[in-house]
């Protein structure tokens, strides 16, 4: 999958049918689409994934389905291709074609509807947490690879997500620490996106199996950026607030209870809200963020990941007369030209470089197996990478 250079834009996320004009499909003659997302194995309905297709003119029309994974998309009659993608559609994503026809709601069968995995997917395994369980559970593929694999950029650069459990860190291998963080720091700037969770953050600031302090020797995150510690105690943490409204919107709930089941959790003491997002927190305290800005210049090779999605490239589409409102997606190449031609860009809307994406989370699957409402949020984790 080639992400490519572009300029730093948001993305202002919509619930809803949407269209890139002022009065959607008005004086059109038109019919609907309706149906549910489902995941590979038709077992979890998807919220939050983006429904769209194009009209005549290659606007986007879009909806995005709600906690329950449903949607409806209104259209203009005519054949049309309907895409529908999570994340910015590189790693989950399935499109076929439909006939749609006047003042008819045609309902999609959940076979065409499912999520496929288009991405490589690796993991590391940890000593507290499980999360090929939960991507297994998704009816989603993922290969074990080890703590020293990921010293070789050979092995890493195949995948184009590598999911690191905590507990992974190796203490005993800690020579291969400083290979490891120039291996990872090349697989985001080429386009690949990590996880990393509780103690594993040390991947990103440095520390032998977890970050004890600001300031720690290796890592790739500059040390201005975050700064964490394993202060964390165990126990119920009441009214965690997810403020990111998309992440709410994808699970239905944006309050909910987490246990921590193990003390000495990494807990955040800072973070550059610059640099990071923050997506769940706790009296202001943040408990989960996400990232598009790390890029490395000097580490720039070739893209990672899947070859075979060569033909399909992430754009960051500009709705005519609204460029404060862009979105990104990824289509065939053949239809790029097209889209260039009325102002989109190449990239996605929310990175200021070809670099992939870093979610980190403090909490886990939970070492009792027990773990709750954080389930759909470490779901949408895996299917937003």
């Amino acid at each position: 999958m080639r992400k490519i250079l572009l300029l730093s834009l948001s993305i202002i996320l919509f619930i809803g049918c949407q269209k890139d004009e002022t009065n959607p499909t008005e004086n059109l003659t038109t019919g609907k689409v309706t149906g549910t997302v489902l995941s590979n194995n038709g077992q979890q309905s998807i919220g939050g994934a983006l429904i769209f297709s194009f009209d005549d003119d290659h606007e986007l029309i879009y909806t995005r389905s709600d906690e329950n994974g449903q949607f409806v998309l209104q259209l203009p009659t005519g054949n049309r291709e309907i895409h529908i993608q999570t994340g910015d559609g590189s790693n989950f994503r399935t499109n076929f074609s439909v006939d749609i026809q006047k003042d008819i709601t045609l309902t999609i069968d959940g076979e065409q509807s499912k999520l496929n995995q288009v991405a490589n997917i690796a993991y590391v395994s940890g000593s507290f947490d499980v999360i090929e369980d939960l991507i297994s559970n998704l009816g989603y593929n993922a290969t074990q690879i080890s703590f020293s694999d990921l010293a070789d950029y050979n092995i890493v650069s195949q995948y184009d997500i590598i999911f690191l459990n905590c507990g992974s860190r190796n203490a005993s291998m800690a020579s291969l620490n400083n290979t490891i963080d120039v291996n990872l720091a090349q697989f985001v700037t080429n386009g690949g996106s990590l996880y990393a969770s509780d103690w594993d953050l040390a991947y990103l600031m440095g520390g032998t199996s977890n970050v004890t302090g600001c300031n720690m020797p290796g890592g790739f995150i500059p040390d201005t950026m975050l700064c964490s510690a394993t202060s964390g105690t165990s126990g119920f943490y009441n009214g965690v607030q997810i403020v990111d409204p998309l992440l709410a919107s994808s699970v239905g709930f944006s309050s909910f209870d987490l246990e921590y089941d193990l003390g000495g959790w990494q807990q955040i003491q800072m973070y550059d809200s610059n640099y990071w997002t923050c997506l769940v927190e706790l009296n202001s305290q943040a408990l989960m963020l996400k990232t598009d800005s790390f890029f490395d210049s000097s580490l720039v090779t070739n893209p990672v990941g899947n070859d075979t999605n060569d033909e399909w490239v992430t754009i960051c589409h500009i709705p005519p007369g609204n460029q404060n409102n862009p979105i990104t997606i990824t289509i065939n190449q053949s239809a790029l030209n097209a889209h260039l031609a009325h102002g989109d860009t190449l990239g996605s809307c929310d990175a200021n470089s070809n670099g992939g994406t870093i979610y980190y989370t403090t909490f886990h699957n939970h070492a009792s197996g027990n773990i709750g409402n954080s389930e759909a949020i470490l779901n949408y984790v895996i299917l937003n990478l």
